[in-house]
């Protein structure tokens, strides 16, 4: 996420938060009830719980359109915020997931969520999925603009207002190369039952190459260009933008990729 976007945001999700009556659950405290489904839902009866899972430096409320949009589509939709916002270890913030994870089950009583993951979000998710057992508990995983492989951007912590990426531990373990990626990388990217799908634009500022945040050995990875040539679509944007939400919506049905190039 860019903060030298934090204005646009705030004022998106703002008045998201100001157009509904409830807000979804926001870090990683207690998973609060998703609001009333719409009066024609999207998702089937029983679909799993979807977890949001925010970003590097991404607060709650950043995510608060995605997430009203699968509740308008009629899912029970849950916010993670990082820990300390995604600055520290990403195996740490995973474990810290997982509890996070078995917190909305219970409260949902759901066997097992959905994962829908930003950028760093994405790393933490597939980190809980490979090396903490998460496999057990996730049937979907899709992930938005994830540096899977790294990226090259120079300093990351520097592009998005922070300083230096000296000191920042998940900016230098998201750095093409990493000890924690080679870990990471190393085997199957896409372990057990879990339906994999990564979503990546042309336009993604931070993760350099793009094609790094595709994975491999079965996942399903859309560039939105490759359909729609003609979108402009950012980082952050991937989390605002109707089409790539068109391509979210189809992988958490298995449904088959058919962006809409016109959505809002």
């Amino acid at each position: 996420m860019l903060l030298r976007k934090t204005a646009l945001v705030l004022a998106l999700a703002t008045a998201a938060l100001l157009a509904s009556t409830t807000t979804a659950a926001a870090a990683p405290a207690e998973p609060a009830p998703a609001t009333a489904a719409p009066t024609t839902p999207f998702a089937a009866s029983g679909a799993n719980p979807v977890i949001v899972v925010g970003g590097l430096s991404g607060i709650a409320v950043a995510y608060e359109p995605i997430a009203a949009r699968l509740r308008a589509d009629g899912y029970r939709a849950f916010i993670y915020q990082l820990p300390g916002l995604g600055l520290g270890d990403i195996p740490t913030s995973a474990r810290a997931f997982a509890g996070y994870v078995n917190q909305v089950r219970a409260s949902t009583g759901a066997a097992s969520v959905d994962v829908v993951a930003h950028s760093e979000g994405g790393l933490v998710s597939r980190y809980y999925l490979k090396r903490l057992g998460g496999t057990a508990t996730v049937g979907r995983y899709v992930s938005l603009g994830t540096p899977q492989y790294g990226t090259y951007v120079a300093n990351i912590v520097a592009f998005l207002g922070l300083g230096s990426c000296a000191g920042v531990v998940a900016c230098q373990q998201m750095t093409i190369g990493s000890a924690f990626l080679a870990d990471l990388n190393v085997g199957d990217d896409t372990p057990g039952a879990v339906r994999y799908t990564t979503i990546r634009t042309l336009q993604d500022e931070l993760v350099r190459p793009t094609g790094n945040a595709a994975v491999n050995d079965g996942a399903t990875n859309v560039l939105v260009q490759a359909y729609c040539p003609l979108r402009v679509v950012g980082h952050l944007g991937l989390v605002l933008d109707g089409t790539a939400y068109t391509i979210v919506r189809g992988a958490l049905v298995d449904g088959p990729v058919r962006p809409n190039c016109l959505a809002l």
